[in-house]
């Protein structure tokens, strides 16, 4: 898991460094009310895969996980047919009423008609995208790991080449062709991944069993149907938040422009925020078929050490990354965006990192131990509780009240799955550890902040390596950081070697 984790971590870090440097680009020719269009068009698209996938991702991991656990390769094959039947037709249902609908959702919903071709494209790629999903799935689960980041990498550069065409080309600043042209770029994409994975997974799957066995329907359905369901209506309110957010924050007094206040939050300052957590993903992803696999086989001595070890990293690295997000936010939100705003949103959002990375690692133990019900209702009350505040909240109180709701509803999503998780593995978390990290990272910050504020990329790098020094003294002093810790790193170091 480890080595898997640093293999994936190197991949998703540089592939999220490219994106984000092509989010900078895009916010430079279309501005921020163009990226504030383009979130709203990918707040529906996304609601349509979520809708069109069905839960057959999570479902095909699982599934996969648990035969390769049992040594029932012949299984594999079975697996894959079935989960593909489920989600072509799922798919392509979906496509359908996106193509059908298009011009409706991009008037009543997004509220610019020029919308409405960039939502008929990916109608057309739907079925091809929910497949992909499938195929990842089985790769995640089959733990091959080099051949998922090579195809990663061929679907980014694919993206990225005949987007930037387009956009050379043919969109120039116009909002409506930039939002087509990043979807034209996307879908082509997403055809070359699943050709590309279509052919790495044949082999590997005629080879996983010899003797043909029926689709599992009898377990696919009693995984994917509740997961489609909680996770279409976690969608669909999520779809709901991101469109109300321009509406009911315009009828603010203190607005002056809403859709380049939302632009900046959802399309400058949380990709940045979230950069980090590439590390954190990459080890998710794993975790995943991994505690499946140990739960598959009754490893509960497994589970549980998985579980402390994966909650401290977790917890220390979110707490590094907010220090140094916090110390550099200013001069990080001005070297990217040129856009003030952005910086003084990154530092009101950084104390909120180490809860959302942990968050993420939390969410994937419980799918893991085959909670996904349970994490699916977690994500649907929390998200209608984030729909009925901001409706609430924003025409009274404008951007500090989507920061209160923001607030809130994550931690109590966060505070439900950590329960969750430590009934299901049987382990609790080191409150007395945690408390300590915590506090350490406080007084860094609150020392980094007097500081005195440079520009440019040493605005960036001083601040947080301050920080970064001053938080590991601390933890040393403090014995957060013990050495079992050490000896632990130096074990995989010198196993691997």
């Amino acid at each position: 898991m480890f080595y898997g984790a640093i293999m994936l971590t190197g991949a998703n870090l540089l592939l999220r460094l490219v994106g984000m440097g092509f989010q900078v680009y895009l916010s430079s020719r279309t501005g921020a009310a163009g990226i504030g269009l383009l979130q709203l068009v990918l707040a529906v698209t996304g609601l349509f895969f979520t809708l069109g996938s069905a839960g057959i991702r999570t479902c095909s991991m699982y599934l996969t996980a648990e035969e390769l656990g049992r040594k029932r390769l012949q299984g594999v094959r079975a697996v894959l047919t079935g989960c593909s039947r489920y989600s072509l037709v799922c798919s392509a249902a979906m496509g359908i009423l996106l193509w059908h609908f298009a011009p409706l959702l991009s008037v009543r919903w997004i509220g610019d008609l020029a919308a409405a071709p960039s939502l008929r494209l990916y109608a057309l790629s739907l079925p091809v995208r929910c497949m992909e999903g499938v195929l990842t799935g089985f790769f995640t689960a089959a733990n091959r790991i080099r051949a998922l980041v090579a195809v990663q990498f061929l679907e980014q550069g694919c993206a990225i080449a005949v987007t930037s065409l387009l956009l050379a080309r043919w969109a120039g600043t116009d909002a409506g062709r930039s939002c087509l042209a990043v979807t034209a770029g996307s879908c082509g994409a997403a055809v070359l991944s699943l050709l590309a994975l279509a052919m790495l997974c044949r082999g590997k799957a005629s080879s996983a069993g010899k003797v043909r066995q029926r689709p599992p329907y009898g377990r696919i359905f009693p995984i994917a149907l509740p997961l489609a369901v909680a996770d279409g209506l976690r969608s669909g309110l999520g779809a709901v938040e991101h469109l109300i957010i321009p509406k009911r924050l315009s009828l603010f007094a203190g607005t002056v422009n809403a859709l380049a206040d939302y632009g900046v939050i959802h399309g400058m300052v949380f990709p940045v925020l979230m950069f980090p957590a590439a590390i954190l993903f990459s080890l998710s992803e794993l975790l995943v078929p991994e505690l499946s696999r140990c739960a598959a086989v009754g490893s509960r001595e497994r589970v549980r050490y998985l579980a402390r070890r994966s909650l401290r990293l977790a917890l220390l690295f979110g707490l590094a990354a907010g220090g140094v997000l916090f110390a550099g936010a200013e001069a990080l939100g001005e070297l990217l965006f040129h856009e003030p705003m952005a910086g003084t949103y990154l530092r009101l959002y950084a104390p909120f990192v180490p809860m959302l990375y942990l968050d993420a690692v939390v969410d994937a133990m419980c799918k893991g131990l085959g909670q996904q019900k349970a994490s699916a209702r977690y994500n649907v009350l929390t998200t209608f509780l984030d729909v009925a505040f901001l409706w609430l909240l924003l025409p009274r109180f404008g951007l500090a009240g989507y920061y209160f709701s923001f607030a809130v509803t994550h931690l109590v999503n966060f505070a439900l799955s950590l329960r969750r998780l430590t009934i299901a593995s049987g382990t609790r978390p080191a409150w007395s550890d945690a408390l300590r990290a915590s506090l350490c990272a406080v007084f860094a910050c609150a020392v980094t902040a007097l500081l005195p504020p440079w520009a440019g990329l040493p605005g960036i790098l001083l601040p947080g390596s301050f920080c970064l020094v001053l938080l590991c003294l601390t933890w040393g002093l403090l014995r957060v950081v013990s050495g079992e810790d050490l000896m632990w790193l130096k074990k995989l170091a010198v196993g691997r070697r």
